[in-house]
């Protein structure tokens, strides 16, 4: 039986404590009115910082309006003066104000803009860091469900490993199902399509509100998430009787259930990458999308059970695990990236290469916007992997391996981030408090939760059919 540490569980605490206060931060700090906006754009103006160009833009076309009215109401006041025609004067006076007053709403509509952004960071980042360790969960229960449905004979040293990290897919889910009610509730306004106001002068998704509308979004959200956990449960449950069975009959169980899984699975992630992810564009799609989304987060669950499953050798448990295992889910981690990569790869061409606006906006936005974490993820998720893992023997080294998945979590947690921020927040993103303390209180409750349930039952599960292949497994 594994013991949770107390290092690691005051850790764990200590994690999630920072990411409340650096939450907390966030929020407090967030603009709650124009003028709040206006103070920081003049800040920024002042230091010529990140969105000043914004700011300068809004002076320049208000102080071009107000001079406009100036010299307007000079040459009324000259004509009146040298023709005495008052109409005149009185009707380039109106047009000088009229233009004012335009170039004042659209400083206002500005501002009121950069506010709705501001407020959107810090629920974005919150939203963000919960989404992805929840789908974390879900990639390792799936990895799991397959292993159980091929009747992989390698991989059942592993499944105790694999079930608890699927554990965290429970209270992952039901955060992110808050997350979502909140924004079904007006409390942030993440998916635009929510607000009535926007939806009123938008064609487009009038023409989509038979599907995205709040009632059918969260009713689609409660039946995926009630599978996905329905099955992790009833699987746990069979594979803990099967540990105490004189047959296999729940191990059959759970061959039949990780079948149907499979297939709910396929069609509940589509949706649910349409649902959660791309509708924050609301005018843009991709029929790669959801496969994109897959791969992505089933990398990253592959990558959690390995960095769990180093870990816990290394502190003497797992005693089967060999070097074999250890590079076989290595080269699982490198030939995802890969297939993540083509997808990507896939997408990116075909939009590029077409330029369609109403497709191309999304790469033009993320290239020009968020260019760093846009290509610096495309390297951490492509190229470093390609390049350490490529060779067979650091695939059994497990320092490499450690080196690696920490690299590859990083920069799939920043694709999910250039996934949600550029259509919530905008330019102005920066990495500050909320998205630091984001990351921090779900991974100090990843590790409360998945290491909690390590100690609840045996790491082997000792009466699978196939555990002694699993034992004695060499390649």
């Amino acid at each position: 039986m594994y013991t949770f540490s107390s290092r690691l569980k005051t850790f764990s605490f200590v994690l999630i404590a920072l990411g409340i206060l650096g939450i907390g931060y966030s929020f407090l700090t967030a603009p709650k009115t124009v003028e709040d906006v206006e103070k920081i754009l003049a800040a920024e103006n002042a230091h010529g910082g990140h969105g000043a160009a914004h700011h300068d833009a809004g002076n320049a076309h208000g102080e071009d309006a107000h001079g406009h009215h100036a010299v307007s109401h000079d040459e009324a006041a000259a004509s009146h003066a040298n023709h005495g025609n008052d109409a005149h004067a009185e009707a380039d006076h109106h047009a000088g104000a009229d233009d004012a007053h335009a170039a004042h709403d659209e400083h206002q509509e500005h501002l009121e803009h950069v506010l709705h952004q501001l407020q959107n960071k810090p629920w974005s980042a919150l939203y963000i860091a919960a989404l992805f360790f929840m789908l974390i969960s879900l990639g390792a229960l799936t990895f799991y469900a397959i292993q159980n449905a091929a009747q992989a004979g390698w991989s059942p040293v592993l499944f105790r490993v694999m079930e608890s990290i699927s554990s965290y897919l429970v209270p992952g889910a039901i955060i992110v199902f808050i997350l979502l009610v909140l924004g079904v509730l007006d409390m942030h306004h993440i998916f635009i399509w929510m607000d009535e106001d926007v939806v009123a002068h938008d064609h487009l998704i009038q023409a989509k509100s038979g599907y995205l509308n709040g009632p059918f979004f969260l009713i689609r959200a409660a039946i995926f998430m009630g599978g996905w956990i329905w099955y992790r449960q009833y699987s746990r449950k069979n594979s803990l009787l099967q540990d105490d069975a004189n047959d296999n009959t729940h191990y059959k169980k759970n061959f039949k259930a990780s079948a149907t899984f499979l297939v709910f699975f396929i069609i509940s992630e589509s949706i649910m990458s349409w649902d959660w992810i791309m509708s924050v564009d609301p005018h843009w799609y991709s029929t790669l999308f959801g496969w994109y989304v897959f791969a992505s987060f089933f990398v990253s669950g592959i990558t959690a059970i390995a960095l769990i499953t180093v870990y816990l050798k290394g502190k003497g448990y797992l005693e089967y695990v060999n070097t074999s295992h250890i590079h076989d889910l290595a080269k699982f981690m490198f030939g995802i990236s890969i297939f993540w990569t083509y997808l990507w790869f896939s997408q990116f061409m075909l939009m590029w290469y077409a330029d369609i606006p109403e497709e191309v906006v999304y790469f033009k936005t993320r290239i020009e916007d968020y260019n760093l974490p846009f290509f610096g993820m495309l390297a951490m998720n492509f190229l470093f992997p390609v390049l350490i893992l490529i060779n067979t023997d650091f695939k059994r080294l497990s320092w490499i391996i450690v080196m690696a998945g920490i690299v590859i979590l990083c920069g799939h947690y920043i694709d999910f981030f250039n996934m949600i921020m550029p259509a919530t927040v905008g330019d102005r993103w920066f990495i500050g408090a909320g998205e630091i303390g984001s990351v921090l209180l779900f991974l100090g409750l990843f590790i409360f939760v998945v290491f909690t349930t390590l100690t609840k039952a045996p790491l082997l599960a000792k009466r699978n059919p196939l555990i002694e292949e699993s034992k004695h497994f060499h390649y």
